[in-house]
């Protein structure tokens, strides 16, 4: 029988909401892997490693202070705004790839956003402790507050999750800007020429494209609590 959220067992809101935009959130990853692969294979005519690069876009920006180090890994390249440092992982710290290039200079953006207080920065900054405390209190009081029949607390668990969503949202104009800055920076610099530029944007896009699904994922997550626990409470 069908009761507006399930039909022989199955979660239907699962399959209709959240499996799809995990399937999409699986293709996106999948995208930025093998578009970062297919641009690593080409060395940029300047010579310069991805750390060599993000240290030209810093200075260009009068960032001297902020370090770039190099950490084990593969796409896990990162600005951390606590120590600023910059660090790169094996696969872009001493390559000379487009592909390194660009994500070095992407993450000498986030320096950049840090540095200049850009806004949607410090708002997502200013949601860090909150986004924190939902994340790991929002499943736990939605399930005994289902379990305990206590529909606040559902409510509540509901609206904790909501922030993490929220923060999601947030990150997508910070992760869009630090792109749009890497490769205004790329291109004034003559850190690669035009050919090059383009091969870097695609990398960055696909990157990006990431972001965008796993906030797709989050918001159809929400929907499904809206729509479980909002039809119940009707019942």
């Amino acid at each position: 029988m069908f009761y507006g959220y399930s039909f022989m067992g199955i979660d239907i809101w699962y399959l209709v909401l959240v499996l799809p935009a995990f399937v999409i959130a699986l293709i996106a990853q999948a995208k930025v892997k093998s578009t970062f692969n297919k641009f690593n294979q080409y060395r940029t005519m300047s010579g310069l490693t991805g750390a060599q690069a993000a240290r030209r876009v810093l200075d260009a920006n009068g960032l001297q202070f902020v370090r770039v180090e190099h950490i084990k890994g593969e796409l896990n390249d990162h600005y951390d705004p606590q120590t600023n440092v910059i660090r790169l992982s094996d696969s872009t710290y001493n390559s000379m790839s487009i592909a390194a290039v660009g994500v070095a200079a992407h993450e000498a953006g986030h320096a950049c956003q840090y540095a200049e207080e850009y806004a949607p920065i410090r708002f997502r900054m200013a949601l860090v402790p909150v986004c924190n405390l939902g994340a790991n209190l929002s499943w736990p009081a939605i399930l005994l507050g289902y379990l305990f029949g206590m529909r606040p607390l559902v409510f509540i668990g509901i609206v904790l999750f909501s922030l993490s969503v929220l923060f999601q949202l947030v990150t997508l104009p910070v992760e869009f800007n630090a792109s749009s800055r890497a490769l205004a920076a790329i291109d004034s610099s003559g850190l690669m020429n035009q050919d090059e530029l383009s091969g870097a944007k695609k990398v960055l896009s696909a990157a990006a494209m990431t972001y965008v699904a796993a906030l797709a994922v989050s918001v159809a997550n929400l929907l499904r609590l809206i729509l479980i626990f909002g039809r119940r409470n009707r019942d």
